[in-house]
């Protein structure tokens, strides 16, 4: 049997979607956290292949970066698409939403700093909320038109988990307009619905972010 150690800080960041998806697949790993100022970490960072978490290690296999730790377990438990072509698209979805998360960069570089309430405010409008409005078009497109409710009319694949979790994550921030996007939030609950998703949700460690 294969055994599977996630490490990563103990908030849901860049290990959610990995952790989402053992979670969906039923399969048991170790969810290894610690915090972010703790003592573990500068032990840690030496030993892994880029100075960074999310860490994967399978059978005591090193492998790094989040998108590619997701990848895998989604090849591996059946959620990166049936088709090739579904494979490309369900990539192509990631792709899009990755260059979402970078968007948001310099407002939690503020946030981090102690930025003011309205230095934040000013972020927000002027450099993130253009962005975000295009994406939302985008993306709504395409679940109007799918077939299962998911980003593909295959089913369920990786990218749908790391849209689901997106979309609360800025709707905390910055709401989103749910008469103007509500395919967003009908995508949402359609992901959080899935039981074993819902059990996920209802018993992981609450953290910030």
């Amino acid at each position: 049997m294969v055994h599977y150690k996630l490490i990563y800080f103990n908030s849901r960041g860049y290990a959610e979607t990995a952790r989402q998806l053992f979670a969906l697949a039923e399969v048991e790993y170790e969810d290894i956290r610690f915090e972010h100022q703790g003592p573990e970490w500068p032990k840690l960072k030496p030993n892994t292949p880029f100075g960074q978490v999310p860490l994967l290690e399978v059978d005591g296999k090193q492998i790094p970066q989040s998108l590619a730790i997701t990848r895998y377990l989604a090849n591996k438990f059946g959620y990166a698409g049936k088709s090739d072509e579904d494979k490309a698209w369900a990539d192509a979805f990631a792709d899009q939403i990755k260059d979402l998360i970078i968007l948001f960069g310099p407002y939690h570089i503020a946030k981090h700093a102690g930025k003011s309430a309205d230095e934040l405010s000013a972020i927000l409008k002027d450099s993130v909320r253009p962005g975000l409005e295009q994406f939302y078009t985008i993306i709504a497109k395409y679940l109007k038109q799918s077939k299962s409710g998911f980003l593909l009319d295959s089913g369920i694949t990786y990218p749908d988990l790391i849209l689901a979790e997106l979309t609360t994550i800025i709707d905390n921030v910055d709401p989103i307009d749910k008469s103007k996007h509500p395919e967003l939030f009908e995508h949402q609950n359609k992901v959080r619905s899935i039981p074993q998703i819902k059990k996920w949700i209802e018993k992981r460690p609450v953290t910030e972010n």
